[in-house]
């Protein structure tokens, strides 16, 4: 008696409910379609169809600001164009850090750049460099408005590149450098025409925005960002690159009480330093490159940090230059200025060794490299550890029968067994006998 008036109880439940073709199925709810949906809902179990009865109605009502608290939508499987786009930093890592150390700081960019360039007409896309290696002129390959990708129709992107972030850390073999990529949908992404320099201040998801700006004094920037942090003004740390320009700027953090962190180059990764949870900066403030600001505005808004800048022109032909066209050199430009809405994507692989991102590895064979991947969409970012094999077919391989010595490393004895001075050993790289890696032991 008790399991028949269970079961009667819980068809009267089903019958006072509305009926399942009342509540809109998620998938069609996402524009897929699935004729199979209530033919499966009917064949299900009492309590089996009203347990899908209740999660059709909670999806319906995560329709708003719940759905923020949902976590990530796999129902449906979208393209996230960062996880081909680390590829190509990785490539142009792999290239670039073959210079490491070795005093030419032009070879490693050019090396980076090649290898980029080939990587990125590999990808399925339409894409238009907005933050290049320069004007047509100025530069053969990746420069301002040329047309990438492999010719595809869609997606249609604004592509911003640095190769390499850090060229002369990397060919003094300091720490620090990196290859970098964001892209965007078409006309999103700010075009710094020819101011190449803009004032900057970065801070992460943790303070509100609209209580930082330029035109604050930087001991009220500290104050907040210390109040936002949870933290005394003294444990704030402040980030800015190490110039004779910033020299007032250092003064007034000093004066202030916070901390401040100089380094040589690579700003954007510093700028991610401060949206990293954990990272061992707090704020970001100086003068530096447009074009590494734009880059920087993509991946903070992808990890939900801010950044503004202020156009600086260097001289009075850059400042007429910018006026002629029109740009505001007083305008504040926020987040959307620099990379408008959220469709967007960034990579970037390390290079040297960094708070952000390991260096690249090159062992016996082959080599291993780290990089971070984000997408602004779904708010994933994702470190990735990736081992390259020599021997196999890949776009990120280094060629060993076209490398110099030079660029190479590999020893410059005699034919393979032996020769006329070969030190009995032939052309080596890592150790490795020549032959693409043959008979060496691979470190994974």
């Amino acid at each position: 008696m008790a399991v028949s008036a269970g079961v009667a109880s819980s068809s009267m439940r089903l019958a006072s409910r509305p009926s399942a073709t009342a509540v809109p199925h998620p998938a069609r709810a996402c524009g897929c379609r699935n004729v199979l949906a209530p033919l499966r809902v009917a064949q299900m179990p009492a309590r089996t169809a009203d347990a899908a009865e209740q999660k059709r109605a909670a999806a319906e009502v995560m329709d708003g600001e719940g759905a923020a608290n949902a976590g990530p939508d796999y129902s449906i499987v979208q393209r996230n164009l960062a996880l081909e786009l680390v590829r190509v930093t990785e490539a142009a890592a792999l290239a670039s850090g073959r210079w490491f150390g070795k005093g030419d700081k032009n070879a490693a960019d050019q090396a980076a750049v090649d290898m980029m360039r080939k990587v990125l007409n590999s990808v399925a896309m339409d894409g238009v460099v907005v933050i290049g290696e320069g004007e047509k002129d100025e530069a053969p390959m990746l420069y301002c408005g040329e047309r990438i990708g492999d010719g595809s129709m869609f997606p249609k992107v604004d592509i911003a590149v640095d190769p390499l972030d850090g060229t002369s850390l990397t060919a003094a073999g300091r720490n620090g450098a990196i290859s970098v990529i964001a892209v965007a949908e078409r006309g999103a992404l700010f075009d710094p025409g020819p101011c190449m320099y803009m004032e900057k201040l970065a801070v992460g998801p943790q303070v509100d925005p609209e209580s930082v700006s330029l035109d604050y004094s930087v001991r009220h920037n500290i104050k907040w960002v210390a109040r936002a942090l949870d933290k005394p003004v003294s444990d704030v740390t402040v980030l800015m690159l190490d110039r004779p320009r910033h020299a007032d700027l250092i003064r007034q953090c000093r004066e202030a009480g916070a901390r401040i962190r100089l380094i040589s180059d690579g700003d954007v990764a510093g700028a991610i330093e401060v949206a990293k949870a954990g990272g061992p900066v707090d704020m970001m403030l100086g003068i530096g490159g447009t074009p590494e600001g734009v880059i920087a505005a993509c991946a903070l808004k992808c990890m939900g940090g801010h950044i503004q800048g202020r156009l600086w022109p260097r001289d009075d032909k850059e400042r007429a230059a910018a006026l002629e066209r029109g740009y505001d050199l007083n305008k504040i430009l926020l987040m959307d200025d620099l990379c408008k809405g959220d469709d967007v994507f960034f990579a970037a692989t390390g290079v040297s060794d960094g708070d952000l991102l390991r260096g690249v590895r090159y062992h016996s064979g082959g080599a291993s490299t780290n990089s971070i991947v984000m997408r602004c969409k779904s708010g994933t970012v994702r470190f990735v550890e990736t081992y390259h094999k020599w021997t196999k077919p890949s776009v990120t391989n280094i060629s060993l029968d076209e490398d110099s010595d030079e660029a190479g490393g590999r020893s410059s004895g005699g034919k393979s067994g032996g020769g006329k001075g070969g030190g009995g050993h032939g052309h080596h790289y890592g150790g490795a006998p020549h032959g693409r890696g043959a008979g060496q032991r691979p470190p994974w």
